[in-house]
């Protein structure tokens, strides 16, 4: 019979406030399911035809916000480690989805910014996707919408290190 091994603690049950919180999560499932589907064709079809995932796609509003961005400055972002972050961009830009140059402030770093061929798909995608979520934050105070994004960076942050 599996156990627990002896260094790590047995899974706690949730508390009846936190069941009401893990309720809500699987009505989020369809919303994230669907997100390849409502993908403007020409960029769903580049996903396809280069294997790119929804790690990929995380990638993209980062630089949409924000470019060119250095890798570093994506891993720390996107919070994973500066390998990661290399490996997403070094598939993104054989998709070329994204180019890389070099910084000529810091020939060391590599710039990260989005292809302009794909910067209107992109776009499109990100604001039809991020409607939800923007009209949930604007419905909330600020210390509430502070305290959703820690509860979120912090869930997600558990969730990386358990590996799903």
């Amino acid at each position: 019979m599996p156990h627990a091994p002896a260094d790590r603690e047995p899974p706690r049950l949730p508390t009846p406030e936190e069941t009401e919180a893990i309720g809500l999560v699987p009505l989020l499932s369809p919303y994230i399911r669907h997100a390849r589907e409502e993908m403007p064709a020409s960029l769903r079809a580049t996903f396809d035809s280069h294997g790119l995932t929804a790690r990929h796609g995380a990638v993209l509003p980062q630089l949409l916000a924000e470019q060119p961005l250095a890798v570093s400055e994506l891993a720390r972002r996107m919070r994973v480690s500066l390998s990661t972050a290399s490996e997403l961009v070094g598939a993104l830009s054989r998709a070329g989805l994204v180019v890389r140059g070099e910084d000529p402030a810091n020939r060391r770093r590599t710039l990260v910014a989005l292809a302009d061929e794909h910067r209107e798909a992109v776009a499109e995608f990100i604001a039809a996707r991020s409607g939800p979520l923007l009209r949930a934050l604007d419905s909330l105070s600020p210390r509430d919408r502070a305290g959703f994004v820690a509860g979120l960076t912090a869930w997600a942050r558990e969730a990386q290190a358990s590996g799903g």
